[in-house]
């Protein structure tokens, strides 16, 4: 059991329609079409990836290609060469040269977290009213 710390892994030559599940890391290296949901994980798009889906996880490093929104409660890394067709919604955002992104950012806390908080105080001082 030496490969406990290992992450899964999709091959470059699988091909995966549908949603996406899991609560360990994942390395995409093929082609998904849908959603993948890793929400306490991290995600890495791999060279050789082929991405048309929605991607949630903790970190997300992207080296492929992904065509789909990202959301990310950590960090989401666009390495050189990747190419990202989606909006980012994250806490922290590296974008190394060569990289290419079309999209719109959103760095700010993770919705809802920020939403819970907010709406707490409100709702306290309405009732103190």
């Amino acid at each position: 059991m030496a490969m406990d710390n290992a992450s899964a892994r999709i091959g470059k030559t699988i091909v995966i329609c549908g949603e996406v599940k899991g609560s360990e890391d994942l390395v995409l290296d093929g082609r998904v079409e849908g959603t993948v949901n890793l929400a306490e994980n991290r995600l890495t798009v791999g060279p050789t990836a082929d991405i048309a889906a929605d991607l949630t996880a903790k970190d997300v490093l992207v080296m492929g290609k992904v065509l789909g929104n990202i959301v990310a409660t950590g960090r989401v890394e666009l390495r050189a060469g990747c190419n990202l067709e989606g909006d980012i919604k994250a806490l922290r955002l590296a974008v190394e040269d060569n990289a290419v992104f079309r999209g719109k950012v959103d760095l700010t806390q993770a919705a809802s977290k920020s939403s819970d908080t907010a709406s707490a105080p409100l709702a306290s001082a309405s009732h103190a009213e």
